[in-house]
């Protein structure tokens, strides 16, 4: 589930780099919930990375890490999202009416 708020986040724009915070505080989820998400995507390939050019110093923050889905990545996690989003046979959702 939460692999796939950080693929949401990703896939609204696949032109724009993202960092790490942005990323959870758009999919809802804590840093250390996205951060080991985005290492596991960059491993197998789906992401890449770069380090922001700035001088921490004047900017007075640290230089922030960015993150875009590879052409590959993007096509593998686009099946993987629509898998994971069909119904599987044999599944039949709980009712909720009645519920309370």
């Amino acid at each position: 589930m939460a692999t796939r708020l950080v693929l949401d986040v990703l896939f609204s724009d696949l032109a724009a780099d993202w960092y790490g915070s942005q990323i959870g505080r758009l999919a809802g989820l804590p840093s250390g919930t996205v951060h080991p998400i985005l290492a596991r995507l960059e491993r197998v390939g789906w992401l890449e990375s770069r380090w922001e050019d700035i001088d921490p110093s004047r900017e007075g923050r640290p230089a922030r890490r960015y993150y875009r889905l590879t052409e590959s990545g993007a096509t593998q996690a686009g099946r993987a999202l629509a898998s994971a989003r069909r119904p599987r046979p044999g599944f039949a959702p709980i009712p909720q009416e009645g519920w309370s």
